[in-house]
C-alpha cells in the first residue's frame, strides 16, 4: 500500500488541519494512500514546553481563515502539558500495523482539538488504546519516539508537519503560513494536497 510519511507533533494545530484535509481528499479520490505519522516532539526539538497561548492564537487564525469546521472543542485549560505519552502510544499503535497507527494518530488529535480532552492523561490515552485494540502502557513506544525524532533530524525535518514521499520532502505543504503586519496569515493549497496524494500513489 502507498505510504505518505509525515513527521509531526500531536499538539500541532497546523498538523491537525493538514491531516484532516488529506484524509478528506483521500476519501473523495478513493486513493489507497496510508499516512505514517512519525514523532517530531517539539518540546524536545525546542528544549521548551509549548506555549498554550501561542497555540490558541494559531487555532483562532486557522478557524477564521481556513478551518471553521475544526477545533470546535478546543479548551486551553485542558491542553496537554506534554506530547510524549501520546507520541509513545502512536509508535506502539504503528507496531500493530499502519492502519491502526494512522487511526490512533488521528484519534489523538481529534480528542485534543475536537473533544477538549487532555491527551497527556493516562486515562484518556488508555481509552484510545482500548478503542483501537492496542495493548499499551506508558513507555511501550518511548524508545521509538526518540528514534523517530533522531531519524527526522537526520533527514532534515524543519518543523511540524514535514512530509516525505518518493525521495522528496516538504514542510507544511498543504498550508501556506506567513506573518504580515504582526498577524498570522494562513491559506490552503488544494493543488499541494492533490500533488502529495498523487506522488504517494505512484511512489
Amino acid at each position: 500500500m502507498a505510504v505518505l510519511e509525515v513527521f509531526a507533533d500531536v499538539r500541532c494545530p497546523f498538523t491537525h488541519v493538514g491531516l484532516r484535509r488529506l484524509v478528506e481528499r483521500r476519501h473523495a479520490l478513493g486513493t489507497g494512500v496510508t499516512l505514517h505519522v512519525r514523532a517530531w516532539p517539539l518540546e524536545l526539538v525546542n528544549s521548551a514546553p509549548l506555549n498554550v497561548s501561542v497555540i490558541d492564537e494559531e487555532i483562532q487564525a486557522l478557524r477564521a481563515q481556513v478551518a471553521p469546521d475544526l477545533f470546535t472543542g478546543f479548551v486551553p485549560a485542558t491542553f496537554a502539558s506534554t506530547s510524549l505519552p501520546a507520541l509513545d502510544l502512536t509508535v506502539a499503535a504503528y507496531g500493530r500495523g499502519r492502519a491502526t497507527g494512522e487511526a490512533v494518530a488521528l484519534a489523538l488529535r481529534w480528542a485534543l482539538f475536537e473533544e477538549g480532552r487532555d491527551i497527556a492523561d493516562p486515562l484518556v490515552l488508555g481509552d484510545v488504546a482500548r478503542r483501537f485494540d492496542v495493548a499499551w502502557s506508558e513507555g511501550d513506544g518511548a524508545g521509538g519516539v526518540l528514534d523517530e525524532w533522531s531519524d527526522g533530524a537526520g533527514r532534515g525535518v524543519v518543523g511540524s508537519p514535514h512530509f516525505f514521499v518518493g525521495g522528496e520532502n516538504w514542510f507544511c505543504p498543504v498550508l501556506e503560513i506567513r506573518h504580515a503586519d504582526g498577524d498570522l496569515r494562513v491559506s490552503e493549497s488544494a493543488a499541494a494536497l492533490d500533488s502529495l496524494l498523487e506522488r504517494a500513489s505512484v511512489s
